[in-house]
């Protein structure tokens, strides 16, 4: 058997490192012949001649145009990188039509209903089920809020992250981001997308059918399974440790996220929904801007949605882009970008 050639664009990011852990896992079937950081001429790295899948985990935008190259040139992509599709989902699905063998989902949320929707005709689903941890702050007082610090953030209770995704997880951003990213993979409207917060992070997704039943993905949460099953695109023994049901546990679901603990997740789905795709590119440039704001000290915890909703604001004063291209996409994201770096930085709330 040939060993599929892969390219990790982030390789020194968590997604990446766990990646070459798969690898190590199965010498046979993997072999890396490119890496690079976000520095990097990552689209010549993503259409070597000599890589087969790219995995894409670089942080933020920087990841669309690689995205965008690889596919053109006929590779496979595995996608970690939850940006590409928030800000460049409609190019990106005319490339590949949606999760598949081309477009591999990494996102545990997203390999799961990958897996969870085999064989499954497309329509006798009613809607599926995101499930999200609620981060560090699930029963935190709202009082608190304001005076969250950059190292109480970072604690994820579940998960191992980097830094940013791991803010964005404690407010939720990333898991409105998943439910741009399910619109475009699986092609389903938003409001047959549905989101309830699971603490233990052991059920990934869920898809209900016309009739009324439900299926289920459950893993214990560790990313190199769903590295590995976009790596490999099909099933094999894994690195990831095993779900024990016979000692006692407990699964929980608590419901959608409330508005009011996690008004970042409700200000970037308003932007999604609303169809103009300049806003959610307004709201991934500002998320980034804002983000390291808070992590330097210089807007706190509760500020940051009044930065979403200002990079959303200026995103919407460039010109009306129905199909933006990828130079639109980087022209609307510099714009916003601009108006905020000229904005005082104070606490917007």
């Amino acid at each position: 058997m040939t060993a599929t050639r892969v390219a990790i664009l982030g390789a020194s990011g968590s997604i990446g490192r766990q990646a070459l852990d798969v690898v190590a896992a199965h010498p046979d079937r993997l072999r890396v012949t490119r890496s690079g950081r976000r520095g990097d001429d990552l689209v010549a790295l993503a259409t070597a001649d000599d890589v087969d899948v790219v995995l894409v985990a670089t942080p933020g935008i920087a990841g669309l145009g690689p995205t965008i190259a690889a596919l053109r040139a006929g590779k496979r992509v595995a996608l970690a990188n939850k940006e590409v599709l928030v800000v460049g989902g409609h190019l990106v699905r005319a490339l590949s039509g949606g999760a598949g063998d081309r477009l591999r989902p990494v996102d545990s949320e997203h390999c799961a209903l990958w897996q969870c929707l085999s064989g499954v005709d497309p329509d006798d689903v009613a809607r599926v089920t995101l499930t999200a941890s609620g981060g560090p702050f699930r029963e935190a007082p709202l009082s608190e809020m304001s005076s969250v610090t950059p190292e109480r953030a970072l604690r994820h209770p579940t998960w191992k992250m980097g830094p940013k995704v791991t803010v964005d997880s404690a407010t939720l951003v990333n898991k409105a981001y998943e439910v741009i990213e399910t619109h475009w993979l699986y092609g389903l409207p938003y409001d047959r997308i549905d989101v309830v917060v699971h603490p233990e992070s052991v059920v990934h997704a869920l898809v209900e059918l016309v009739d009324g039943s439900v299926i289920a993905q459950l893993a214990e949460p560790d990313m190199r399974l769903p590295i590995q099953y976009a790596l490999l695109w099909d099933r094999a023994p894994s690195p990831a440790p095993r779900l024990d049901l016979s000692r006692a546990r407990q699964l929980t679901f608590r419901g959608a996220p409330a508005p009011e603990r996690y008004p970042c997740f409700e200000t970037v789905l308003r932007a999604a929904r609303g169809g103009d795709p300049r806003a959610v590119v307004g709201a991934s440039a500002a998320d980034e801007i804002a983000v390291e704001r808070f992590l330097d000290g210089d807007v706190p915890f509760d500020g940051i949605v009044g930065l979403l909703r200002e990079g959303i604001e200026a995103a919407l004063r460039t010109p009306p882009r129905p199909e933006p291209s990828l130079v639109d996409i980087e022209a609307i994201d510099s714009a916003v970008r601009g108006a905020l770096a000229a904005a005082p930085t104070a606490a917007r709330s």
